[in-house]
């Protein structure tokens, strides 16, 4: 009997062991994607002395445009998706 006694309290606790908590799992962490904050457009500095410097800083100026241009498109556009996926959320959260 006394075998039999060790034999239950030993599966009674590995059974007890089982029970045992768990540490909690951490909580998922929500990631928003958003565009990039807009930044200012930079001019190259200019100190043409003759035309044809007037003339390669008109280019570098243009090409500074377009590039400022570039980038606030693509703000625009990453605004625009971003509302239309907030607009077709709140359509369909009941």
């Amino acid at each position: 009997m006394p075998n039999s006694r060790l034999g239950l309290i030993a599966l009674y606790l590995i059974l007890l062991s089982g029970c045992s908590s768990a540490p909690p799992s951490p909580a998922p962490q929500i990631i928003r994607l958003t565009c990039l904050a807009p930044s200012p457009c930079q001019l190259p500095p200019a100190a043409p002395l003759n035309n044809g410097d007037l003339l390669d800083q008109l280019s570098q100026t243009e090409a500074a445009w377009a590039s400022c241009a570039a980038k606030v498109d693509s703000l625009i556009t990453c605004q625009t998706r971003q509302q239309r996926s907030e607009d077709g959320k709140a359509k369909t959260d009941p």
